[in-house]
C-alpha cells in the first residue's frame, strides 16, 4: 500500500465523534477514540489490531461502553497494587482488625504472587479458576482456597462499584464444595467434669462463663467490670479481646446479634465473687503498679490474658483429668446441644448464643448424635412392636 492509499484510508475512516481507524508504518491497525473516564474527564483509548477488521471491532466495543455510560479508568490498575489500595483505604477502614489480617495475609501469600501482574481489565473466569485449581493442586484445603476466592472476590467488587470493572469475574468461578468437620460437643456429664476439674484453676471464672453461656474466648476475655450488673441481674456482652500482628487489643463484637444481654445466674455471681476475691490479691501484691484496665480477667501483674494461654490451659485441664477434649470454640456448640435437649426453643437459644441467623442455631438443633438417634429409632420400634406388625 502506498503512502496516498494510506492516508486516504485514514481520512476515510475519521469519522466526527466515531473515533478513528488507521494503519501505521508497521503494518497495524490502529483504532482511537475519545471516552468519558471515571473522574469525570475524557481520555483518548487506543485499540490495535493486526488487520481493519479486528481495530474496527475493538473500536466499536470501547464506543458501545461508552454510549452506554460505561466509563474507562483514569489509571490502569493491575491487581497487586489495587489489592493495596483496597486493603488500606476499605479494609482496614471498615474491618475488624482480625478481618483485615487474614485479608491482608491472603493477598499477600497467594493473590499477589498468583495473579498479581495482571491488569484487572484483562482477568478473565478461566484465569481465576486455573489459579484456584492450581492451589488446589499445591495441597491447600479446600476451604483455604476458598477464602482466597472470598477474599479476590470483596476486591473486584470494590472495583466495579468504582466503575473500574464492568463484572466481578471471581464470582464466575466453581470450586469444590467445603463440607464442615463433624462436631462432637459435650454431653452435660462431660460439662459438669471439666468444672469441676477446673475449680482450682486461676481461670474457673472464665470457664464458668463459657459453659453456662456459650460465650466466645474473645468475649470472655473481654469482659469487664462495669459490664456486669448485679443489681439488674445481667451481664452485657459487647467487646472482645484479640491478637492481632502480636498486639492485644479489646474490640466491638462482630456483630449486632453478638452485642446481647445474659442474665446473671447464681452459679455466674458466686464464680464472679470468687474472681473478685483472687484479683483483689493480686492488685495487693502489685501495689500501685497495678494497671488499672477494668478487665475481669487479667494475669497476675494486671495485663489481659493471653488467648493461646486461656486455650492451653483448657487443654491441660481436660489432658490431666481424661476428659474428652473439644475446641474451646465448639463450647458454644456443647451449650447449644444442652439447651436443646432442655427444649428450649430456638429463637431463645439464637439470643442466648448471640447468633446471627437462627440457621446457625437449627444447625445445633438438627445435629442429633448417635444416642439419640438409637433412642428414637427404639421408640418406634417398641410403637411398631406394640401394634403387632
Amino acid at each position: 500500500m502506498t503512502r496516498n492509499e494510506d492516508q486516504t484510508i485514514k481520512r476515510r475512516r475519521r469519522v466526527n465523534g466515531d473515533g478513528s481507524v488507521y494503519r501505521r508504518g508497521d503494518g497495524y491497525w490502529v483504532g482511537a477514540f475519545d471516552v468519558p473516564t471515571t473522574s469525570g474527564a475524557r481520555k483518548r483509548v487506543v485499540v490495535y489490531g493486526k488487520t481493519l477488521a479486528e481495530a474496527r471491532e475493538k473500536l466499536s466495543k470501547v464506543q458501545q461502553d461508552a454510549r452506554a455510560g460505561i466509563p474507562v479508568p483514569d489509571k490502569v490498575w493491575k491487581l497487586g497494587p489495587y489489592l493495596d489500595y483496597w486493603l488500606e483505604n476499605f479494609v482496614k477502614r471498615n474491618r475488624r482488625p482480625a478481618t483485615y489480617n487474614l485479608y491482608e495475609m491472603i493477598a499477600r501469600l497467594y493473590l499477589k504472587p498468583g495473579l498479581g501482574s495482571r491488569k484487572l481489565t484483562s482477568l478473565t473466569v478461566p484465569m481465576v479458576q486455573e489459579f484456584l485449581n492450581r492451589r488446589l493442586q499445591a495441597g491447600d484445603s479446600i476451604r483455604k482456597v476458598q477464602v482466597m476466592g472470598t477474599v479476590l472476590s470483596a476486591a473486584l467488587t470494590r472495583a466495579v462499584r468504582e466503575e473500574l470493572l464492568v463484572r466481578n469475574v471471581a464470582r464466575l468461578v466453581e470450586l469444590p464444595q467445603w463440607q464442615r468437620g463433624k462436631i462432637r460437643p459435650w454431653a452435660a456429664d462431660e460439662a459438669r467434669a471439666f468444672l469441676a476439674a477446673a475449680r482450682p484453676d486461676p481461670l474457673y471464672t472464665a470457664f464458668v462463663l463459657l459453659i453456662l453461656y456459650g460465650l466466645r474466648r474473645g468475649e470472655v476475655l473481654g469482659l469487664r467490670w462495669d459490664d456486669i450488673d448485679v443489681d439488674g441481674g445481667t451481664i452485657q456482652i459487647h467487646q472482645q479481646l484479640q491478637r492481632v500482628r502480636g498486639e492485644l487489643f479489646l474490640a466491638p463484637v462482630r456483630t449486632q446479634a453478638g452485642r446481647r444481654g445474659v442474665p446473671l445466674l447464681d452459679a455466674a455471681e458466686q464464680a464472679l465473687k470468687l474472681r473478685a476475691e483472687r484479683q483483689a490479691h493480686y492488685r495487693i501484691d502489685m501495689g500501685s503498679a497495678w494497671p488499672e484496665s477494668g478487665l475481669v480477667f487479667t494475669t497476675r501483674t494486671g495485663r489481659p490474658i493471653e488467648p493461646r494461654n486461656f486455650v492451653r490451659s483448657f487443654r491441660r485441664i481436660c489432658d490431666d483429668n481424661q476428659i474428652r477434649l473439644i475446641k474451646v470454640h465448639h463450647i458454644w456448640h456443647t451449650v447449644g446441644s444442652l439447651l436443646k435437649d432442655l427444649g428450649v426453643p430456638a429463637r431463645d437459644a439464637q439470643t442466648i448464643l448471640g447468633h446471627t441467623r437462627i440457621s446457625t442455631t437449627l444447625e445445633i438443633y438438627t445435629d442429633t448424635d448417635e444416642q439419640a438417634r438409637r433412642d428414637a429409632l427404639t421408640r418406634l420400634q417398641s410403637l411398631l412392636g406394640d401394634a403387632q406388625i
